[in-house]
């Protein structure tokens, strides 16, 4: 049977009665009154029926729940301020938004909801790389791909004074990049100019970064690749082996000179030594003629008949002495004999060949056979001169 139905005396599911009947309070309670009596419980207040001895011991239980929750939201709050900073590592912190101090490793404690705390590894080298495409001072297209390794510098000026750090690192390098390249013609920069340009590129992005304030320390700057443009990679594949047979060619010319102009100077040096040598030997003979002759002409003034015959028989015998031929005029007789020495030296040779001989005559041979040769043809013709005397008589 329901509850308000009638018969049911009117009783609510709560046990109470209606309140219009005979004055008592047979309705729901009301929720201000359920408040109050919760409120009197837990801080001490009065609880409208109950007795005074039951009120006071409400308030000590209310007290020592107050003061423990007080305690656990303490401890939580200073457990929560809690924080280590590592070896690596800066802290920045923030009171109500303004820089208040920047810490170093260690232990820290700062009051939550009232300083805020960033944390940032000043050691770690970090990487950023890019592959982009620039245009050279000889308006030609390059690919170049980029690696940039910074590190954090200040934690301060990292954290405080730029919004986004390494997306201005990032814009500072795509300008540092463009302006070094395009002040840079093609050819250096795919071949011999990369790590000009990377030290170029360095030291402008440090620039940059140090006027943005933004505490980042660059370390490296690396030029991993420089390649045309694919599309016209093949024509730069034909330069550059056209480039390596020049090099080639250059050396091979050097090799060739190296081996060929050693040569040339020791060939000009011998001769210059040969001249010399020739030059030196003349004046010595000149001045030794020279001072023969004038030896000779203090002969000549004492006896100048014997001098004279003298010189002109040393003359005979050296002009006479190289000739192959001789002739011999007989006192007395019309007739002028030829001997061919040289024939005879010849048939003389030919004999000493056959009996494996290697005799030579000397000059000193040849006179001492001419002196017998004439010798013999004066004895024959004075015979024969005798002989017709007397057929005369």
């Amino acid at each position: 049977m329901a509850w308000n139905e009638p018969g049911n005396n009117n009783n609510d599911p709560w046990g109470n009665r209606n309140r219009n009947s005979g004055g008592k309070n047979d309705g729901p309670p009301d929720l201000d009154e359920i408040i109050r009596k919760f409120a009197g419980k837990f801080l001490g207040g009065g609880g409208g029926s109950s007795g005074g001895s039951r009120s006071g011991g409400g308030g000590s239980s209310a007290s020592f729940v107050i003061g423990v929750v007080v305690l656990v939201l303490a401890l939580l709050y200073f457990v929560k301020g809690i924080g280590i900073v590592n070896e690596q590592e800066r802290a920045v912190v923030l009171r109500f938004g303004e820089f208040k101090e920047a810490r170093g490793p260690g232990f820290r404690w700062n009051p939550p909801f009232l300083d805020k705390v960033f944390t940032v590894n000043v050691t770690q080298v970090r990487t950023w790389s890019t592959k982009e495409q620039m245009l050279t001072k000889d308006l030609n297209i390059v690919d170049i791909k980029l690696s940039v390794q910074f590190s954090i510098d200040s934690a301060r000026d990292f954290v405080l004074n730029t919004k986004n750090p390494e997306q201005s690192l990032q814009q500072a390098s795509f300008s540092a990049l463009r302006h070094v390249v395009g002040s840079t013609v093609m050819h250096e920069v795919l071949t011999e100019g990369r790590s000009r340009i990377a030290v170029e590129v360095e030291e402008r992005l440090q620039s940059y970064l140090d006027m943005y304030t933004t505490g980042i320390n660059v370390q490296k700057v690396n030029i991993e690749e420089t390649n045309p443009p694919k599309e016209v990679q093949w024509a730069f594949d034909d330069v550059i082996k056209a480039r390596e047979d020049e090099e080639r060619y250059k050396n091979e010319a050097q090799a060739y000179a190296n081996d060929v102009i050693p040569r040339a100077r020791g060939r000009a040096q011998r001769m210059v030594e040969e001249a010399n040598g020739y030059r030196d030997q003349v004046t010595a003979r000149a001045e030794g003629e020279a001072e023969r002759f004038t030896a000779l002409l203090a002969e000549y003034r004492k006896a100048p008949a014997v001098t004279r015959e003298r010189l002109y028989l040393d003359t005979m015998q050296e002009v006479l002495s190289n000739a192959s031929k001789v002739l011999v005029d007989v006192e007395g007789g019309n007739n002028m004999m030829y001997l061919p020495l040289d024939k005879l030296m010849e048939g003389n040779n030919r004999a000493a060949a056959r009996r494996n001989t290697t005799t030579v005559a000397s000059p000193a041979d040849l006179d001492e056979l001419a002196a017998r040769v004439a010798e013999r043809l004066q004895l024959e013709n004075s015979s024969s001169n005798n002989l017709r005397r007397r057929e005369g008589r």
